[in-house]
C-alpha cells in the first residue's frame, strides 16, 4: 500500500509544480500586456538568442558529421541561423519592424484566402470561416496602416498572450490532474475499507458454530 500512496504523492507534487509554473506564466503574460514595448524587445532578444544557440549547436553537429552528404547543407543552415541571431540581438527594434511587416502580410494573405474560399465553397463552416477571414484581413490592414509604430506592440502583445494562455492551460492541467489523483486515491481507500469490512470464510464458519 505504501507504493501507490507514494506514487500518488509524487503525482500530486508534479501537478502542483505544473500549476505553479502556470501561475508564473500568467503573471509574466499580464506584465507583458502592461509593458508591451518591453515585452516586444524581450521577445526579440529571446528569439535572437535562440537562433544563435541553435545555429551553434547545428554547426557542431555538422562538424561531427563531416564527410557525409548533408555536411555543407548543415553548415550553411547553421551559418544562416547564427547570422540571423546576431542581427536580431544587435538590432532588436529593426528586427521587430521586419517581423511585424511579415506578420501583417501573413494576416492579409491568410484572411483574403479564407474570405474568398468561404464565399466560393460555402461549406458547412461558412459563417465561421468568413468571420476568420474578415478578422485576419482587418488585423493585417490595421497593422500595416500603423507600421512601423505598430511593431512596438504587436510582437509583444502576441508574445504576452501566448504566455498568458499557456499559463492558464498549465494551471488547468495542474488542478485537474491533482483532482483526478485525489479521486483515484479516495476510490482506492473506499475499496480497501470495503474489502476489510467484508467477512472472510473463517469469520463465517465461526458465526455458524
Amino acid at each position: 500500500m505504501a507504493g501507490p500512496a507514494h506514487e500518488g504523492r509524487k503525482l500530486r507534487r508534479s501537478f502542483g509544480w505544473l500549476a505553479a509554473l502556470g501561475v508564473l506564466l500568467v503573471i509574466a503574460g499580464l506584465v507583458g500586456l502592461v509593458y508591451v514595448g518591453v515585452a516586444t524587445l524581450t521577445s526579440m532578444l529571446l528569439f535572437g538568442w535562440l537562433l544563435l544557440i541553435g545555429g551553434l549547436v547545428g554547426l557542431l553537429q555538422a562538424i561531427e558529421s563531416r564527410g557525409s552528404n548533408h555536411f555543407w547543407l548543415g553548415v550553411v543552415v547553421a551559418a544562416l541561423n547564427i547570422a540571423a541571431g546576431v542581427v536580431v540581438i544587435r538590432h532588436p527594434e529593426g528586427s521587430a519592424e521586419a517581423l511585424t511587416m511579415f506578420a501583417a502580410l501573413l494576416f492579409l494573405t491568410g484572411g483574403l484566402f479564407r474570405l474568398v474560399g468561404s464565399l466560393v465553397v460555402r461549406g458547412p463552416q461558412f459563417g465561421w470561416t468568413l468571420l476568420q477571414g474578415a478578422f485576419g484581413l482587418l488585423l493585417g490592414i490595421l497593422v500595416l496602416v500603423n507600421w512601423p509604430e505598430s511593431s512596438r506592440y504587436v510582437i509583444g502583445t502576441f508574445f504576452s498572450l501566448a504566455l498568458l494562455f499557456d499559463g492558464l492551460g498549465l494551471i488547468a492541467i495542474g488542478f485537474g490532474g491533482r483532482r483526478i489523483v485525489d479521486m483515484v486515491a479516495d476510490t482506492d481507500d473506499t475499496a480497501g475499507i470495503t474489502a476489510s469490512e467484508k467477512p472472510t470464510e473463517e469469520d463465517q464458519d465461526r458465526s455458524k458454530s
